[in-house]
């Protein structure tokens, strides 16, 4: 492909056609107005019920305590504004993190920018497995096609070519269609709404959102929740009335009860969980491009990965050399023409890492290209496992024909004694029990012209090449720590078995045993099932043999994590429960099939992000064992006064305090919790393994009856005792939000208490503690706010002694906790 005399555009062109263009993006049409957020929050059920207390209060005649819950309404509104906000930050931080990149030749430099910064002119190499970023015209091509399905509906690729034909479409590519054969450099004619795709008025980027388990067990919950709670708010006004006589007040009673019993915050913990989880994996260089895999990765059972890059640098040296008779050559001579024309067979500018090696082992690449270009290339094909070029001089005259590829591909088409090639290949076995990656490198002689195909040139071998890939430093730990989690890691790769099963004992994988892909595939289904549950190490694979890798183990009931860069990577990536694409290295295909994409292609980050996964599902118990631990006591305490005819204890407004205390503690400090220490000991979680647990359910019953049976032991004794309504619920309510706060930090762990006071920065459960007991002082000092808490004035003894009765109560909850995890 010759780019020698394109420029492209200058620094200055590019900003004024962006300043007159915009950006080669569409419009979001899922970003919703400050408006629109404000109206969804409004008719939320819990708003709604807030608004009938207000509306309640003012034909009661009580103003005040209206207007106070018009303003607590206000505040809710203001902090689901704020975790919406924070939710759509970390989201836009993952979206840019997201958007794809494409190279560019700019100032007659080859330059790699996010898609959405092209402009109308711009020079786009576009190549195999790539998307195209935006409509262009082809200037120079060489064996494209592309597959345009999505604008056209033919799922059949169409041949490009730069020359002028009576059908725009054969020298034109379009935005979001698919390059799968070849490469190409095309100006950019339209972006953005201007594109093919922009005037249909079709977004890549609008997925409708799908409901994941979670959210659909949290939707089920809430609504037996909801259906329970309106249930007996119903049979609550009803007692109230007919006990009573005052149907308002029972009214009255009736929403406090709904409102205490309504967990209106499972939803909402679970989009900010979601969101910021997403968010976390990113910074550990995962990008989360479904939410299902938030859910799944702390599930996986098998990491399927491959050695090049992922497991080691992926940065290629050239180790060695030797000429066609086995003899090891030195820098000089035979040496330097194995790497010119190892240069040759390469592009100018390499993606693949054993080119870049080529290319690097070079001091002066003007003196092997001189005034030479391109002509002719003979891409790697299936039939053929190696790569030639054809290089002409300005006159378009044939002066060198370089060829490198696989060995035993590169012996073939070399006119080579049975003596030289047994030496050879002997050095090749040699190589690879290194763990080297071995090419073979050939000079074709040229005929008077151009061939079709490479088989028609003879060719004398010039040597064998040996690079190496170092392994990164930090693997081994990474597969050590993936066995402690209870994860089997296994290798899949397209090297030989002596190199798989060096690297593979380097880092900790038993080594006995390396199946190939051709074994894998004579196997029946039967010894398949049996294979991958016995092999570790799988050499000479091939992309389709990954896919039947991937069917067997999931037949064996396992969770599959699986990597792919290249554009046949697809299916093997979409049938794995977790898809993982390379970020660096990978295809548009593979990052669209995949459902993480691995944004430093290392293995280490996937360790990492199965870490992530765990830590957000467990927080997410956490939060939803306190939210329903907390509602139980504040359910019971509405009911109980109807029941043995004591005073109403807890009025909206206490429950509306309570939300303020909930709702932060779930989103700010459950969220932001470390692991704890057993994270990556435990054995995964079961795919399906209910985020209600019966045995989640169990203990925030058993706790929240715990703290119900101190309240209620302790009120009904001040009842009995003869204390005034506003005292016995000044105490009451202060033991409840104590034993609120005191759950929260026993939940927490202990762990989480000792790194809160070592800290010197305000952690989001020191600020959480602080904000209360501020609060509470607040409303406990002031005439005004004991007056709308219908409260009185404590003594120091009895702050001192409600608040040790909370510690104690909630003390008990740990242990309790211990006993019931036996069950």
């Amino acid at each position: 492909m010759n780019a020698k005399n394109m420029h492209g555009l200058t620094v200055r062109e590019v900003a004024a056609r962006q300043r007159r263009d915009g950006y080669n993006e569409l419009p979001d049409r899922e970003k919703r107005s400050i408006f629109g957020l404000v109206f969804s929050i409004l008719t939320e059920p819990m708003i709604f019920l807030l608004l009938a207390v207000v509306v309640v209060y003012f034909l009661l005649g009580d103003r005040s305590e209206a207007i106070v819950l018009m303003v607590s309404v206000i505040v809710v509104v203001a902090i689901e504004l704020y975790q919406d906000t924070k939710t759509e930050k970390a989201l836009e931080a993952l979206r840019s993190l997201a958007s794809p990149n494409c190279e560019v030749v700019r100032g007659g430099k080859h330059v790699v920018i996010p898609s959405r910064e092209l402009v109308v002119g711009d020079l786009v190499v576009v190549s195999e497995g790539g998307r195209v970023p935006a409509d262009a015209r082809l200037v120079d091509a060489y064996n494209l096609m592309a597959d345009e399905s999505i604008l056209t509906g033919e799922s059949v690729p169409v041949d490009k070519n730069a020359t002028l034909a009576k059908d725009i479409r054969e020298n034109h590519v379009y935005s979001g269609t698919m390059i799968v054969k070849g490469h190409a450099i095309a100006e950019v004619i339209a972006i953005g709404v201007a594109t093919e795709m922009g005037k249909i008025g079709t977004s890549l980027n609008e997925i409708k959102p799908e409901k994941t388990l979670l959210q659909k067990e949290i939707s089920k919950t809430v609504r037996i929740i909801a259906a329970i709670a309106i249930g007996l708010s119903v049979v609550l006004t009803i007692l109230f009335w007919v006990l009573r006589g005052d149907l308002l007040h029972g009214f009255l009673a009736g929403l406090t009860l709904s409102i205490a019993v309504l967990p209106e915050e499972f939803p909402v913990v679970l989009t900010v969980f979601m969101a910021l989880g997403a968010w976390r994996l990113a910074k550990n260089n995962v990008l989360s491009r479904r939410s299902q895999t938030i859910e799944t990765l702390g599930s996986a059972t098998v990491l399927c990965t491959d050695k090049t890059g992922t497991l080691t640098e992926n940065r290629m040296t050239i180790v060695g050399i030797t000429d066609r008779h086995g003899k090891v050559c030195k820098a000089g001579g035979q040496y330097d023409e194995v790497v010119t024309f190892g240069v040759l067979a390469s592009q100018k500018n390499p993606f693949d890492p054993m080119e870049e090696a080529f290319i690097s082992a070079v001091s002066d690449l003007n003196t092997i290209y001189g005034n030479m270009e391109i002509i002719k290339e003979y891409p790697l094909e299936d039939t053929s496992m190696s790569v030639g070029h054809v290089w002409a001089n300005t006159e378009g005259v044939p002066k060198v024909l370089a060829l490198k590829g696989a060995p035993e591909a590169v012996f073939d088409l070399c006119n080579l004694s049975k003596t030289d090639r047994s030496v050879l290949q002997a050095q090749v076995k040699a190589y690879a029990q290194e763990g080297l990656r071995v090419l073979g490198v050939a000079r074709g002689r040229l005929t008077n012209r151009v061939e079709v195909s490479r088989e028609k040139y003879a060719y004398d071998f010039l040597g064998l090449v040996a690079l190496a890939d170092p392994i990164r430093k930090e693997a081994a730990s990474a597969v050590k720590l993936a066995h402690q989690a209870g994860i089997r890691v296994m290798m899949i790769t397209g090297d030989y078995a002596e190199t798989a099963r060096r690297i593979g004992k380097e880092i900790g994988l038993r080594a006995g045993r390396v199946v190939t892909g051709e074994e894998f595939m004579r196997a029946d289904e039967a010894m398949r099932d049996r294979i991958v549950q016995e092999t570790e190490i799988y050499s000479r694979v091939a992309p389709g043999v990954k896919l039947e890798i991937v069917n067997a183990l999931k037949r064996n009931g396992e969770v599959v994590a699986m990597t792919g860069d290249g554009v046949n990577d697809g299916p093997a990536l979409k049938s794995a429960h977790i898809g993982i694409a390379m970020g660096k290295h990978g295809t548009d295909v593979a990052r669209e099939a995949s459902s993480i994409v691995l944004l430093d292609d290392n293995f280490v980050s996937i360790v990492k992000g199965v870490r992530t996964g765990r830590r957000i599902f467990a927080n997410l118990q956490k939060t939803a064992m306190y939210i329903l631990t907390v509602h139980i006591p504040i359910a019971v305490l509405s009911i109980l006064p109807v029941l043995f005819g004591w005073p109403i204890i807890l009025l909206p407004i206490h429950i509306v305090f309570f939300e303020f205390i909930i709702d932060p503690s779930c989103t700010l400090v459950f969220e932001g919790e470390p692991e704890d220490e057993n994270t990556m000991r435990r054995p995964p979680r079961r795919l399906d393994a209910p985020l209600f647990s019966r045995r989640l359910v169990l203990q925030s019953v058993v706790q929240g009856g715990l703290v119900v049976v101190a309240i209620a032991l302790i009120h009904g004794y001040m009842m009995y005792q003869g204390w005034t309504e506003s005292r016995a619920r000044a105490i009451t309510f202060l033991l409840v939000v104590l034993t609120n706060v005191f759950l929260i930090l026993a939940i927490s762990g202990r762990r989480v208490i000792l790194d809160t006071l070592r800290s010197r920065r305000p952690t989001p459960l020191a600020m959480v503690v602080i904000g209360v007991i501020l609060v509470l002082f607040v409303v406990y000092s002031l005439p005004a706010t004991r007056g709308l808490f219908k409260i009185e004035m404590l003594t120091v003894a009895e702050v001192g002694l409600t608040t040790l009765a909370a510690i104690l109560t909630s003390s008990l909850v740990t242990p309790l906790r211990k006993i019931l995890h036996t069950f």
